[in-house]
């Protein structure tokens, strides 16, 4: 092989290799979707969506992260469905601030995730399973939240603030 083509296939191996290599996030997050088990009556809302102002100590149901803030950039989350029982989900959508009310489909009981703009999700995970997902966020607030029917209601939501 003369040492042009040489040349040509290093450059077209590496070029090969950086667009196979994911790009790596700035923040990586640890999420924990998590409930009470057991018989959770989810036919009623418990009213614990944001701007309700309820008392979040009495959720059935939560999205816990292991941090609060993270500087804007490439932000990945790992999702892990802490439930024994119950399938749930994270998505991501951006806020105003906490107590802006998300678009809600009173008879389905959950987010018009459309309308309130959905940036990307960790789609219905078995209890017990995990996930991941990366976004490019910029500075503002975001809402993570379950939207499996009654769940986001359960109070299964967090803020995250991006600087």
């Amino acid at each position: 092989m003369s040492k042009s083509n040489l040349s040509a296939c290093l450059i077209a191996a590496s070029l090969a290799m950086m667009v196979a290599v994911p790009a790596r996030a700035d923040s990586t997050i640890k999420v924990s979707l998590w409930d009470k088990g057991g018989m959770m009556d989810m036919s009623k809302s418990m009213m614990m969506g944001m701007g309700m102002h309820a008392n979040m100590k009495m959720a059935i149901m939560g999205v816990d992260v292991d941090q609060k803030s993270v500087a804007a950039g490439k932000v990945r989350f790992e999702v892990t469905n802490n439930s024994k029982e119950t399938i749930h989900e994270m998505l991501v959508a951006p806020i105003a601030d906490e107590n802006v009310v998300l678009p809600f489909i009173a008879n389905e009981n959950r987010v018009d995730e459309e309308a309130a703009h959905d940036l990307g999700e960790v789609s219905e995970l078995d209890p017990t399973k995990s996930g991941s997902l990366t976004l490019d966020l910029k500075p503002g607030n975001y809402i993570l939240y379950c939207n499996v029917p009654g769940h986001f209601m359960a109070g299964m939501w967090t803020v995250l603030n991006v600087k």
